[in-house]
């Protein structure tokens, strides 16, 4: 079992004996002494894409699913099918936009490092790692005299994420971006930077 106050987005629990996974959540901690902060989640069923509101104390417990992961890349999408192939016995799978569409702003052709997450030898979900490398497409040009601390501003990368990025960035850049927020990292080689 886990508890509500241990969760975070995009943990997986069990809930009448189906896998949800946690698409949003808020807490709300009352001004009255003594009482218990509320937690509120939005679940995301992962085999039929269905969504489960839910609002708890934080120890209340949520079962813990039996989860296999395997490692896939993903490889192309036509229409709105994504297929994937098992690393392991490249054997190829596609999931369609309804199940992974809070991926696709992170997702890349040829991408690895991703685990697909079955149960009972179905593949249910998706996971990213927890940082990806985009390329920015577009963007304002680079200021003169910006600087590494300066303002930010809006880019769009070629999976059509959006984020703000420092003023310094240009078009064509590679980023790193963190997909649990969708915040900008870093530059993708900024450690080859002297």
């Amino acid at each position: 079992m886990i508890k509500a106050c241990e969760l975070k987005k995009g943990a997986i629990v069990g809930i009448h004996d189906r896998p949800y996974e946690v698409e949003s959540l808020s807490v709300t901690t009352p001004s009255a002494r003594g009482a218990a902060s509320i937690y509120r989640f939005r679940f995301r069923n992962l085999v039929d894409g269905g969504k489960q509101d839910v609002s708890c104390h934080g120890d209340e417990p949520f079962a813990e699913i039996d989860l296999e992961s395997r490692p896939v890349q993903y490889l192309y999408a036509q229409d709105d099918r994504y297929t994937f192939m098992d690393t392991d016995s490249y054997e190829q799978f596609e999931l369609g936009k309804d199940q992974i569409e809070a991926q696709l702003p992170y997702l890349v052709e040829e991408m690895e490092d991703i685990y697909a997450l079955l149960v009972d030898g179905n593949v249910v979900a998706i996971k990213l790692p927890q940082k990806v490398k985009l390329t920015i497409e577009t963007t304002d040009p680079v200021m003169k005299g910006a600087s590494v601390t300066a303002r930010g501003k809006t880019a769009i990368c070629q999976t059509g994420l959006r984020l703000n990025v420092p003023e310094y960035l240009e078009q064509g850049e590679e980023i790193l971006v963190d997909t649990a927020t969708g915040e900008y990292l870093q530059r993708a080689n900024a450690v080859n930077r002297s």
